[in-house]
């Protein structure tokens, strides 16, 4: 920020001076934020007040309601939208009665800058203010700021409010970035969005609308408002928005309304489950959303806009997961781009790496942008230096999107990394810790307008400093040159389709006494429970526990209920009372044993060697069924195959069907002895496959030629699930996209030479056996 800005939002905070002890810290930037906006649009209307004071006199004999009253006030504000018809200001309200005086002055304001207070909660603090008997004090130090437009621009104003939110927030631990992005990242994304538009930059009187979903402060309706004036003074810029927090939003409302903007356009409110826009499209959007915020607390409406509406709401795309709703807002943004029939509109959002490549293949993430790029909205991708936010450190994006994209730009992406191009702060705000030039943000403009590939190309930057703490190597990695680089990529090219890979299931099978004895208990949560009851109370000589078929004491736990449920508590918390109760249940007890003793029953049948052919198992399970004189239910033949079977790698693979279609052996359907065999698929060798889009050839071949040359070399047994399609084209495997930005721009760096290592690793030695032999010494 501009020596002025900085100099002016330190006196103002000096105010805090005046506040401390009687006020929370946490609470001074409530009281010095409205004191200052007062202050601001008190210089702003004083060369009008005179001309007010005379309208107001005449129009107050007419007896017309207050919105009649206003528009004939306004014409004498000299183009203002807002006025105040008190004889009063800040240096006339006096000593006694001030409070009542500074009411009755604030009350005197039209009514959009009336309510501005009112979010605020001015009242509130200025009585506590006056019981506190510092209202007086504070006026008169706020009185002296001169905070007119001659002295103070509108920029350097917005700068000031925001250096104040700033302090505030590091004051009462609060989160500055949700409030206002900084400058140099509102310049580099306004002039990516703006910069396409000859008209508006060109033509006289031209009518643009910039629209902020995240509005905060209003940092960049200001930006984009003040960057086409610049170029093209004769355009008229109108600004619409919406925000979340009130005294964001007052400050945004106070901003625009000085601008002379319509203020009734910047709403307050929560934009994804209340978008009081609703229908109204812009020419241009600029956003910086929350990172990684859940919308648990709205995901009710959400979900109910994308179930109902689908695309005819903002949501039909998908939805992300509710842990981040950036995608969300960029949904949003979406939908609200003017329609392309009347010039299209453009976008620019700041989010974090999540939406490039979070979610696979058939998720919400994935979802939203096969849409965006298949829609052909994403015109290109920045990548920004870390450290350029002031609440948070982490790597951060500039997306570009547009509906009225140039020929040339037609079903193509541009992906700029500009990671490198930034410089360190003299000193660090938050987190906030390097900033971008105008030189850094020229370089990434001219690379964008051009539409221009641009191989890594190394940048005049100092290479970061190292620690001198502690040993230093001899031999020094050395560090990546910084470089700037720009690729261009086909839409498609981000996208694949995941196939399913799937393999045989082969099992063997075996009556063996070990397998057959865990029968004896159940195999889910109870498992470990019961084995221990079992060791424990099951041998006791006055209640012995028998396999006979009529024990009478099998199962029976009554006399021991309390010292079960003591050791449940201490090594089984995770069991549930139905749990509990069922496993101090006889029934549960003798339901396995009988379980158990039938196993045992085909295992005389059948005897205990091992089989490695699993589809043979059912036939040999009746036919020792029969023999044995058993009856065998569901139950019973589901928990006997479960404890007498196990995956075996050198089995023979499982049937699961016989068909009469032809023989597709890449899509499971192998020939066998003439036969058309499917096989059972084993889960656990199930595996995914990435196979990228190719618009030039048919889905099954791309599949087809890439399952013959990646996988099936590998495991000759392996196929194709045929049945997992996507949703959309009904092709063999599900569409996804990912922009793996890091990627593509990766630098690969060898490592050390195994000889420096071994050179330091023999001084690191050198050095601990010297300070081995003092201690000894």
């Amino acid at each position: 920020m501009s020596q002025t800005s900085n100099n002016l939002a330190t006196d103002s905070w000096a105010i805090a001076d005046l506040l401390r002890g009687d006020f929370r810290q946490s609470q001074y930037g409530r009281i010095i934020l409205p004191f200052c906006l007062l202050r601001r649009l008190e210089c702003v209307l004083e060369a009008s007040k005179e001309a007010v004071l005379a309208e107001h006199q005449k129009v107050q004999a007419m007896n017309l309601p207050e919105e009649a009253q206003e528009k004939l006030i306004l014409r004498s504000t000299g183009g203002l939208s807002f006025f105040n018809t008190s004889k009063m200001d800040l240096s006339k309200l006096g000593e006694s009665g001030i409070k009542a005086n500074l009411e009755s002055y604030i009350q005197s304001f039209s009514k959009d800058a009336r309510e501005i207070f009112e979010y605020f909660n001015f009242a509130e603090f200025i009585g506590q203010l006056s019981d506190a008997n510092l209202l007086y004090k504070v006026v008169q130090k706020v009185r002296t700021i001169d905070l007119s437009p001659n002295v103070v621009s509108n920029h350097d104003m917005g700068l000031v409010f925001e250096e104040l939110i700033r302090r505030f927030a590091e004051s009462s631990n609060d989160t500055a970035g949700e409030h206002f992005t900084p400058r140099d990242i509102v310049r580099l994304t306004t002039s990516l969005v703006f910069m396409e538009d000859d008209e508006a930059l060109t033509k006289p009187g031209i009518i643009r609308t910039i629209y902020d979903p995240t509005a905060g402060t209003g940092g960049f309706l200001s930006a984009g408002m003040e960057y086409v004036h610049e170029l093209n003074p004769n355009a008229v810029m109108r600004a619409f928005g919406q925000e979340l927090n009130p005294e964001s939003y007052a400050i945004c409302k106070a901003d625009m309304l000085i601008k002379g903007q319509e203020v009734s356009n910047i709403k307050l409110g929560n934009t994804l489950s209340n978008d009081q826009l609703y229908a109204t499209t812009f020419d241009y959007m600029l956003s910086n959303p929350p990172f990684g915020v859940d919308w648990k607390k709205i995901e009710d409406d959400i979900a109910k806009e994308h179930t109902e509406k689908g695309f005819d709401g903002r949501f039909g795309a998908g939805l992300p997961r509710v842990s981040d709703g950036s995608l969300l807002f960029l949904l949003h943004l979406i939908s609200k781009l003017r329609d392309s029939k009347e010039g299209g509109g453009r976008i620019g959002i700041i989010l974090n790496g999540s939406p490039l490549f979070t979610g696979g293949a058939g998720s919400g993430e994935s979802e939203i942008r096969r849409y965006i790029l298949e829609s052909d909205l994403l015109e290109a991708i920045v990548a920004l230096p870390t450290d350029m936010f002031y609440n948070t450190g982490i790597a951060t994006y500039v997306w570009v999107l547009s509906n009225k994209k140039v020929p040339e730009r037609k079903g193509l992406v541009q992906l700029i990394n500009g990671s490198n191009l930034c410089g360190k702060m003299r000193k660090s705000l938050g987190s906030k810790r390097n900033e971008m030039s105008d030189d850094d943000i020229r370089t990434i403009t001219q690379c964008f307008g051009h539409f221009e590939v641009v191989d890594a190309r190394e940048l005049d930057k100092p290479t970061e400093a190292k620690s001198n703490r502690g040993r230093q190597s001899a031999n020094p990695k050395t560090e990546a040159a910084k470089t700037f680089a720009a690729k261009i990529f086909k839409t498609h090219e981000f996208g694949y389709r995941r196939i399913t890979i799937e393999r045989p299931l082969r099992q063997s099978y075996q009556f063996s006494d070990e397998r057959i004895a865990t029968l004896r208990f159940e195999s889910g949560a109870l498992n470990s429970v019961m084995q221990w009851v079992y060791t424990e109370f099951a041998h006791l000589p006055a209640a012995l526990w028998s396999d006979a078929a009529d024990c009478r004491h099998y199962g029976d736990l009554s006399s021991h209920e309390e010292a079960i449920r003591r050791h449940i508590k201490i090594h089984f918390a995770d069991l549930k009372e139905k749990q509990i109760k069922d496993l101090l249940n006889r029934d549960t007890w003798t339901s396995t044993k009988a379980t158990m003793l039938k196993a045992q029953a085909l295992q005389s049948k059948l005897g205990n060697a091992q089989f490695d052919d699993m589809n043979h198992y059912d036939d040999a399970i009746a036919g020792a069924a029969k023999a044995a004189g058993i009856s065998l239910d569901a139950k019973d033949k589901k928990a006997i195959e479960s404890a007498v079977s196990w995956k075996n790698p050198s089995a023979q693979p499982v049937i699961k069907k016989i068909h009469k279609a032809k023989v597709a052996p890449i899509y499971g359907l192998f020939n066998v002895e003439g036969k058309t065999i499917e096989y059972k698929a084993d889960g656990d060798l199930r595996d995914f496959e990435n196979v990228a889009l190719d618009p030039s050839k048919t889905v099954n071949d791309i599949n087809e030629a890439y399952f013959n040359k990646e996988v099936q070399p590998h495991v000759p047994d392996a196929w194709i699930d045929a049945s997992k399609k996507d949703d959309k084209d009904q092709q063999i495997g599900i569409v996804g996209y990912e922009i793996p930005f890091n990627r593509h721009f990766y630098q690969y760096q060898p490592p050390r030479d195994l000889a420096e290592i071994d050179a330091d690793l023999d001084a690191v030695s050198a050095e601990i056996m010297k300070l081995l032999q003092e201690v000894h010494s």
